[in-house]
């Protein structure tokens, strides 16, 4: 699973200002990750707004995403919820084309326990063909896949091969490094700590802030793995106030407001999102002139 070392993007998904999925930002947007070095892309995750679009037009842009990217750099799709049922529908009906993995986010609201987090897990990994990379974010689902649910997932589904950890928990993170087997792949899932974590043994990280500055937050990353953290200092800190400014309002309208500043694409949303305030813009867009 070399192929998912390094940096990933959780990608945004280009609306046009009617709302309307932009087909042509979104080509702008994989061939400007492309260029700039990324080893994989991340379909559809959060970042992408999955939630605001309906199941027609998942598919029109996991089939887009896939003729785009020709097989340049890995593919990962991001499919998850919290009906068990649906998402395994979902799985069976996906044309994994192009395809190299799936990203699933633990089910949101239900706040299931975590004997329903691992039977959730399980089902989804009996049901599809590609590998699966578990997605822990407790800040958005309300609940946390503690470390001892990670590792036995690890170890009872060979399919299941690694898990995006964005809870911030240093100590769960601590815990899963030592507990998990040799070949399971923790990848960070918060942009300001992938220094951190990969010191600790993650093997790169899924971005936001890459979407606007692939090449930087790659660059990060390669010098972080190759383990010249000394260098790696200098792009990690001059990242944190562009990172900062990415979620302050809410991601990913401040990743968008970027990408506009860069002509890449625009910086709408989808309600229940809203694009960021014009004094946050304008220091988005201070900070965007900074790093390019």
């Amino acid at each position: 699973m070399n192929k998912f070392y390094g940096t990933g993007i959780a990608m945004v998904t280009p609306f046009q200002t009617d709302g309307k999925i932009d087909y042509e930002g979104l080509e702008k947007l994989i061939n400007h990750l492309i260029a700039g070095g990324v080893e994989y892309l991340v379909s559809l995750g959060t970042t992408g707004e999955s939630a605001t679009l309906s199941s027609e037009e998942r598919k029109q842009v996991f089939a887009f995403t896939s003729k785009i990217v020709k097989g340049r750099v890995a593919l990962v799709a991001g499919i998850g919820g919290n009906n068990t049922a649906e998402v395994i529908e979902t799985i069976k009906h996906f044309d994994i084309n192009g395809y190299d993995a799936i990203l699933s986010a633990s089910p949101n609201y239900t706040k299931p326990t975590q004997e329903g987090i691992y039977q959730h897990y399980k089902a989804i990994a009996e049901a599809t063909p590609l590998p699966v990379i578990l997605y822990n974010v407790p800040s958005r689902t309300g609940s946390n896949i503690n470390a001892d649910t990670v590792t036995r997932l690890a170890k009872d589904f060979k399919n299941i091969i690694g898990i995006k950890e964005a809870s911030g928990n240093f100590d769960q993170i601590n815990q899963i490094m030592r507990d998990k087997p040799e070949s399971f792949l923790v990848i960070s899932g918060d942009d300001p700590v992938t220094l951190p974590m990969i010191a600790l043994g993650a093997v790169g990280v899924i971005s936001v802030v890459g979407n606007a500055l692939p090449r930087k937050t790659s660059n990060l990353t390669r010098l972080c793995l190759a383990g010249d953290f000394k260098a790696a200092q200098q792009p990690h800190s001059a990242l944190i106030d562009f990172t900062r400014l990415m979620f302050v309002e809410g991601s990913p309208a401040g990743v968008k407001t970027a990408l506009k500043h860069l002509n890449i694409c625009g910086d709408t949303v989808r309600l229940s999102l809203v694009q960021v305030s014009s004094n946050t813009a304008q220091r988005i867009i201070q900070e965007t002139d900074k790093l390019v």
